[in-house]
C-alpha cells in the first residue's frame, strides 16, 4: 500500500489544524489509490496477465448457464493439476476462478488487458484458447451458453470461427501415440493426427510438413516462455508439443516421408 500521498496530504493539511490534517490525509489516500491502480495495470506483464485471465475467464465460462456444476469444478481442478501448479498457485487460481463467476465480472476489460500484454505474434493467445477449450470441453462438452462465451473470447483474441473450429477439433482428437489411444483403430488415429496438425487429409506432403513445423514453432515451450508464458503453464506447452510430435511421426510413417 502506498503512503506517499497520505503523508504529504496530512503534512500540508496540518497547517490548517486537525481537521485540515484529516482532509489532507483523505485526499492523499485518494491519490495513493489512483497511483496503485495505475501501477497495477502497468506492472502486470504477460505472465501475470496470462495467469490471471486464464482462471478468471475459466470461471466466467463455467458460470455461463447460471450455475457451476461439479463436473465443471472437477474440470477446472484437472487443468490446475495438469499444469502442476504449486499449492499457493492453486489457491490463487481458485480465488480467480470464483471471481470470474461473479455477476460483476467484466469480461471485456479482462480480455483487453490480456490482449495488451500478449501480442498475436507471441503465440500466447493460442495457448490461452487451448486451455479454455480444454476446461470447457471437460466441463460440459462446451455446450449451450458455454460455447457462446468461449466463442466470444476467441473473437476478442483475434480468432475467427474457422480457426476456433480447427483448434477444437485438434483438442477433441486427443493424442496420436499408442499410449493414449489404446484400442483406437489405425484410421481413427490417423484422422486424429491430421486434426492435431490442423491440416486436411488430402494435403500434399509438403503441406503436412509445413503444418508440423508451424505447429511446433507456435507451441514450443522455450519460445512461449520467452514471450511471457508463466512457468506454471509450461507443462501444457510440453504436452501439446508431444502431441504434435506424435501426430507428425504417425503421418510421416504413413506417407513414407524421410
Amino acid at each position: 500500500m502506498g503512503w506517499t500521498g497520505k503523508i504529504i496530504g496530512a503534512s500540508l493539511g496540518a497547517a490548517l489544524g486537525p481537521v485540515g490534517a484529516a482532509v489532507g490525509a483523505f485526499l492523499g489516500h485518494q491519490y495513493d489509490s489512483h497511483v496503485e491502480s495505475r501501477q497495477a495495470a502497468g506492472a502486470a506483464g504477460p505472465q501475470e496477465s496470462f495467469f490471471r485471465a486464464t482462471f478468471l475467464v475459466m470461471g466466467h465460462v463455467a458460470k455461463a448457464d447460471g450455475r457451476v456444476s461439479e463436473r465443471e469444478i472437477a474440470a477446472a481442478r484437472s487443468v490446475m493439476s495438469a499444469l502442476r501448479l504449486t499449492p499457493p498457485q492453486v489457491l490463487q487460481a481458485i480465488a480467480l476462478f470464483n471471481s470470474g463467476k461473479r455477476a460483476d465480472f467484466n469480461l471485456n476489460v479482462e480480455l483487453q488487458r490480456l490482449c495488451t500484454a500478449c501480442s498475436p505474434q507471441s503465440g500466447l493467445r493460442s495457448v490461452f484458447m487451448e486451455i479454455q477449450l480444454r476446461a470447457a470441453l471437460a466441463g460440459n462438452d462446451m455446450s449451450g451458453p458455454a460455447r457462446e462465451r468461449v466463442t466470444r473470447v476467441a473473437l476478442a483474441l483475434g480468432f475467427d470461427a474457422a480457426s476456433l473450429g480447427r483448434l477444437e477439433a485438434a483438442l477433441r482428437g486427443g493424442g496420436s501415440g499408442s499410449g493414449s489411444n489404446a484400442g483406437v483403430s489405425a484410421e481413427a488415429r490417423i484422422a486424429s493426427a491430421y486434426r492435431v496438425l490442423e491440416v486436411e487429409s488430402d494435403a500434399s506432403d509438403a503441406e503436412v510438413t509445413k503444418a508440423y513445423r508451424r505447429q511446433m514453432s507456435r507451441n514450443h515451450p522455450d519460445k512461449l516462455k520467452a514471450n511471457g508464458l508463466p512457468d506454471s503453464m509450461l507443462e501444457h506447452a510440453k504436452e501439446r508439443t508431444q502431441q504434435i510430435r506424435e501426430a507428425w511421426e504417425l503421418l510421416r510413417e504413413k506417407r513414407g516421408l524421410g
